[in-house]
């Protein structure tokens, strides 16, 4: 682990090479640490503390995870020592800035080939929700992604699926398959009783209107499950 300079020490006051910006100047965003960038992102600690330091706490709270810290809220990050409405809004900013990438990225596939192709489409999306959703991935013949449709939004718990709003979603977007996702908050990937029953009821309705769902994923900030990879469709 890298060390720094005294906690009572101003950053202005390290060596050059020890400060996060002329270290991203001279080496590039890649050479800093986390606590590093976030330190850049904080701008300034207090007379006790460098901002370095205050963005080592804020990892330390985190178990060093920035998936985890990308989904604190800003009551989370105003309840550190050192962090303000203004800081708070900066580093809720940076995490969003970063979720919008990993979307873009993956809108960039042509085809979903695999149940990973799909949690990348998804995960920007749902993953750090702190309430579930239900998405619809509408393929062509070629498995190309054709259209991403939010379904329903519901509580920590649950949302409603109605498999008439979903085909009926299908068929207008002239869908081919389709790909069920919905996210856990919890973090469980697990499917509930519910989740293989409304799995089973769809499968049912895409066989018949000539629709299959080819899969049904749970994503979290912890990874996904593939109900197809598991062999439940």
């Amino acid at each position: 682990m890298a060390t720094y300079p005294s906690n009572h020490l101003p950053i202005s006051a390290w060596a050059e090479d020890d400060r996060p910006r002329e270290k991203l100047l001279l080496k590039g965003a890649s050479a800093l640490s986390d606590a590093e960038l976030l330190a850049i992102l904080i701008g300034s600690g207090s007379r006790n503390e460098s901002a370095v330091n205050l963005a080592r706490r804020i990892l330390d709270e985190y178990q060093h995870n920035l998936n985890d810290l990308g989904r604190a809220s800003l009551a989370n990050l105003m309840g550190f020592k050192g962090i303000g409405q203004a800081k708070a809004i900066t580093l809720l900013a940076a995490m969003e800035v970063g979720r919008r990438r990993q979307h873009k990225e993956a809108r960039s596939l042509s085809a979903i080939r695999n149940s990973e192709d799909a949690y990348q489409l998804l995960r920007a999306k749902v993953a750090d929700l702190d309430h579930e959703q239900f998405w619809l991935i509408l393929l062509n013949r070629a498995h190309q992604v054709m259209h991403l449709e939010q379904v329903s939004a519901g509580g920590i718990s649950g949302t409603v699926v109605d498999p008439k709003i979903i085909f009926r979603r299908a068929l207008h977007g002239q869908a081919s398959s389709l790909i069920l996702c919905h996210n856990h908050p919890s973090g469980n990937t697990r499917p509930s009783p519910a989740d293989l029953e409304i799995t089973k009821k769809l499968k049912l309705a895409g066989q018949h209107l000539e629709i299959p769902v080819v899969d049904h994923l749970i994503v979290t900030h912890r990874g996904y499950f593939s109900f197809a990879d598991e062999g439940l469709l």
